[in-house]
């Protein structure tokens, strides 16, 4: 089963980034990829389905989320992504300088596509993400 870990550090403090990313239903609000997010809620079992730029779609399932410890985990329910049985975090830590680590990572089997290809799609969807977070709220 390959995993994907990515991580970048922001100068933000943990709480500011939380604030922005933390929330199952804000993905829209920060990853480039993602037109629009639309939710069920913010709470374990929730649904988001989220309408990707170009066209298509994904349906995640929250599995788990602790906003005192910054961090949540989700499933792919259905999608484009050559991947099943995939599950993921999303962890901001504090570095305790003013600064702080957003760090993505995930299990999965490739479905539809060599284990290399579904691990580069999955690190191009976390680096474009990455990526923009670095933009919003510098390095």
């Amino acid at each position: 089963m390959p995993k994907v870990t990515m991580s970048t550090k922001v100068a933000a403090n943990a709480d500011q980034l939380w604030k922005t990313i933390g929330g199952f239903g804000q993905i829209a609000d920060w990853h480039p990829a993602i037109e629009k997010s639309q939710t069920d809620g913010e709470r374990k079992g929730s649904v988001r389905s989220l309408t990707l730029v170009g066209g298509g779609s994904l349906n995640e399932k929250l599995e788990e989320i602790s906003p005192s410890e910054r961090i949540y985990r989700y499933s792919i329910i259905s999608g484009p992504l050559p991947v099943a049985n995939y599950e993921a975090v999303i962890h901001v830590r504090d570095n305790g300088d003013g600064t702080s680590t957003v760090e993505w990572s995930s299990e999965f089997d490739a479905s539809g596509a060599s284990e290399n290809d579904a691990v580069a799609a999955i690190q191009g969807v976390y680096q474009a993400g990455l990526d923009n977070i670095r933009k919003m709220f510098g390095v």
